[in-house]
């Protein structure tokens, strides 16, 4: 039985300038995030993930404008939250109370002059007033044992701290509120690969501990399918499939999720060529005609150049979906 979403994306849109020299980085974006999963979001650089996460979240930096669209939040009770029509009074009282999001490149993320329980304590502080100086700082010795930091480590600033450390900090901060759900934005990009592994096991053990909702987005689509229960894909600004990360991995429909499988090396069994996908991704100001994978298309045809395949079941009754003319027809 599938859990009950806790977050739905509807007809998402978002634009980085204004008029007819906009550029349209996510379009038309539907995505549903169910209670306690984890939802992969994988594509190359300029696919449209980040801008898709700090669309959600109502983080957008000018000139980034969202254009259409809806993102409902269901919380655990009382009535749906329309994330666009909060004031913002109301979404800074919603945003970490409710969603959060670790953003990639920890360093930068966190104040170099601002020791780790400052930092960790100061959401506190602006979320729960009422919290005393010793609760916080109790709270903040909390959060780092969690992602498996000593408390000792709260007086140091975060060049004192590994690249490992300091992405953990970041995850511990996020979860400070105790939110529904955590939007993870590359973090594990910068670090070597005992550590994503060490930083994945660890939010796979908070995640059944504190029963929050992932979305976690990456380029990696290996990490993905480890990790995520379900994996969306994006390309050009739009999602091309999404189906069960165990689908995804034995038998990926969009030619696009298939390259990004055969760009990584295999997790387990047997050794394999590594092929990649020849050519870029598409300037997103002079985006081509019909699907925007078809240029780089190893089975691209007749249609592919004239018409924008639409995301959908490709056999009647199935819970995956792909935007491909290889499965229009089904």
């Amino acid at each position: 039985m599938t859990a009950p979403a806790v977050l739905d994306i509807r007809g998402l849109d978002v634009n980085y300038g204004l008029g007819d020299k906009a550029v349209h980085a996510v379009r038309d974006i539907n995505l549903t995030l169910h209670r306690g999963e984890v939802l992969g979001l994988a594509g190359e650089s300029g696919s449209g993930k980040s801008t898709l996460a700090y669309a959600v979240t109502r983080l957008l930096s000018p000139p980034g404008v969202i254009t259409g669209g809806e993102v409902i939040y269901h919380p655990r009770k009382g009535e749906p939250i329309d994330i666009l029509g909060l004031g913002n009074e109301q979404l800074r009282a919603f945003r970490w109370q409710e969603i959060s999001l670790v953003f990639q490149g920890a360093m930068n993320s966190l104040n170099p002059v601002h020791t780790v329980r400052a930092q960790l304590t100061d959401v506190l502080k602006a979320h729960r007033p009422d919290m005393s100086r010793a609760a916080r700082d109790a709270r903040a010795a909390e959060l780092l044992a969690l992602v498996g930091i000593s408390r000792d480590r709260l007086g140091s600033y975060p060049h004192q701290l590994s690249g490992g450390m300091r992405q953990r900090v970041m995850i511990g901060m996020a979860l400070a509120l105790d939110p529904d759900i955590v939007i993870l934005d590359e973090p594990t990009t910068a670090l070597d690969v005992v550590m994503q592994r060490q930083i994945l096991r660890q939010l796979t053990r908070l995640r059944a501990e504190l029963d929050f909702s992932v979305v976690f987005i990456t380029h990696d689509i290996s990490l993905l399918i480890e990790f995520s229960d379900r994996i969306a894909i994006m390309y050009g600004g739009r999602i091309v499939e999404e189906a069960d990360s165990k689908e995804i991995y034995e038998s990926a429909n969009h030619p696009y999720s298939d390259g990004l499988l055969h760009s990584f090396p295999a997790l387990h069994g047997p050794r394999r060529e590594l092929t990649g996908i020849p050519g870029s991704p598409p300037d997103l100001t002079a985006m081509p005609n019909g699907c925007a994978f078809h240029p780089r298309c190893p089975k691209k045809f007749e249609p592919c150049d004239q018409r924008v395949p639409v995301l959908a079941p490709p056999t009647p009754g199935s819970d995956r979906s792909v935007a491909c003319w290889l499965h229009a027809e089904a």
